[in-house]
């Protein structure tokens, strides 16, 4: 039986625009272990293509040449070098009939051994001989992405500039996720389904593990905290296969857990002791590049940019890094406590305040994961709008705001999140805290925007004297759309 393909419209319609140019092309597909770049690539060009061919992991140079040749019709072919490979490749090609011509190369980090010339090879056959025609659809992907981004995207080499297309394949969304069990036979509640999430972080490999016989937390009991489950080593694994020297992304992301709404770039050289040079930016982009971690400006630099009318893109000194990705904030929060040893840890903490603190915090990002959603929910996604997390003071009382969503139309929507079971019951404590808020954004910013207080509550807002400073609600079922 078939596996039902689910999602990815847009990154379909993009792959079959550039798969039917009247030029050649140079595709490049990345993104983070496990979020299906393999399985798009194979559902839009089914066995459409030309040429195949996949890296060995751990191989040598010689074993990576000699399975790329394997799939040619030379069996003879003995190439030694790159070079020689590519050109058997463009051998073989010039003698197909006319029309175009797709080449698959998957994991194409792992051709790349040491001292193998393998970029340069790519370099002469596309510089010298692919991008002179206008049949030739390349199409590269691989798990590990700061390869693929440092030396194809970002190449400052001679393939810089080459890269024709490049989509950067997320996780799926909500709604992707609801889609998927569905397909799969699975009747899971969206309550269920965004639990899921806030654990596994709608990677599609992490979801096809799981059992439509077992609830969530059974499902995350086995694959998690089982010492024998799949995914039971993910966390080591996961930064191992996309990034070299992984130590010190790993050193980043556990920096940025300790400090829920991020830290600046000073502050994490400071938490982690990494030397202040230019591989600590590299580390930056590529966690983001993998989704892993966000960037944003401050409220009030950005709104400080504003009125000086400097439209300037670079990423500013106090730029805050917060950590994003759901899987590696469920690590931090709840596997690698010490007391998370039991096999059966989170189906026996369902109800435990261990359970009530995490989904307040993940839900949270959840939600930040899904500001598409909010925005179209909102009625405001034609509106140019930025999004930050926001900390300040009126002089007396620290007040944070977890998202507050700038807008072009001279509107600010504070954004309060709440995640239960049942609908959130507002109470005076709630009131007070919000009207500080307000307040401490007017007196820190001297805004003169608008403010609309805006609930973000699992199972909506109960009514009562305290809800009517809620201006505008939303609901856990408004992030699936």
């Amino acid at each position: 039986m078939a596996v039902p393909f689910i999602g990815r419209e847009k990154e379909i319609n993009a792959l079959n625009d550039f798969l039917s140019s009247g030029m050649s092309e140079f595709i490049v597909v990345y993104g983070r272990r496990r979020v299906g770049k393999t399985f798009l690539i194979q559902h839009v060009i089914g066995e459409d293509y030309a040429y195949y061919a996949a890296g060995i992991h751990g191989a040598t140079m010689k074993e990576q040449i000699k399975n790329f040749v394997s799939g040619l019709p030379d069996k003879n072919a003995r190439p030694k070098t790159w070079l020689e490979a590519f050109r058997n490749l463009e051998q073989y090609l010039e003698q197909l009939p006319e029309g175009r011509k797709i080449i698959f190369i998957d994991e194409i980090p792992w051709m790349d051994t040491q001292r193998s010339k393998f970029i340069y090879g790519l370099e002469h056959f596309w510089n010298s001989w692919a991008s002179w025609r206008d049949d030739i659809k390349l199409i590269v992907c691989g798990s590990a992405t700061s390869w693929i981004v440092n030396n194809l995207i970002n190449s400052r080499g001679g393939l810089h500039n080459r890269v024709t297309h490049q989509i950067r394949l997320k996780p799926f969304t909500l709604r992707e996720c609801k889609l998927y069990f569905a397909e799969n036979g699975f009747r899971f509640s969206e309550r269920q389904i965004a639990e899921c999430y806030m654990v596994m972080g709608g990677v599609p490999y992490y979801l096809s593990k799981m059992k439509k016989s077992e609830s969530v937390a059974q499902n995350v009991d086995r694959l998690l905290f089982d010492k024998d489950g799949e995914l039971h080593g993910e966390f080591n694994n996961l930064y191992n296969s996309l990034f070299k020297n992984a130590g010190n992304h790993m050193a980043v992301v556990t920096a940025l857990a300790t400090k829920g709404k991020g830290l600046t770039r000073q502050e994490v050289l400071d938490e982690t002791g990494l030397p202040d040079n230019g591989k600590i930016k590299q580390i930056f982009d590529e966690l983001e590049n993998c989704g892993f971690i966000r960037c944003y400006e401050p409220f009030r630099t950005y709104q400080n940019r504003q009125r000086r009318k400097r439209n300037t893109t670079h990423r500013f000194t106090n730029s805050l890094y917060q950590l994003v990705d759901p899987f590696t904030l469920f690590y931090f929060q709840i596997m690698s406590r010490p007391d998370a040893r039991d096999d059966h840890f989170w189906t026996k903490n369902q109800n435990s305040h261990i359970f009530s603190t995490w989904s307040g915090l993940s839900f949270e990002m959840l939600c930040l994961n899904h500001e598409e959603e909010i925005k179209i929910s909102l009625g405001i996604s034609g509106i140019s709008c930025n999004i930050f997390s926001w900390i300040g003071s009126n002089g007396q009382n620290v007040a944070q705001i977890d998202l507050l969503i700038d807008r072009s139309d001279n509107v600010i929507n504070l954004c309060e999140m709440k995640y239960s079971s049942i609908p959130y019951r507002m109470s005076e404590k709630d009131e007070i805290s919000i009207e500080r808020k307000i307040d401490a954004l007017i007196q820190s910013t001297h805004t003169d925007k608008s403010i609309i207080v805006t609930m973000i509550a699992a199972k909506g807002l109960e009514n009562n004297e305290y809800s009517g400073c809620i201006q505008k609600q939303l609901t856990l079922s408004d992030l699936f759309k």
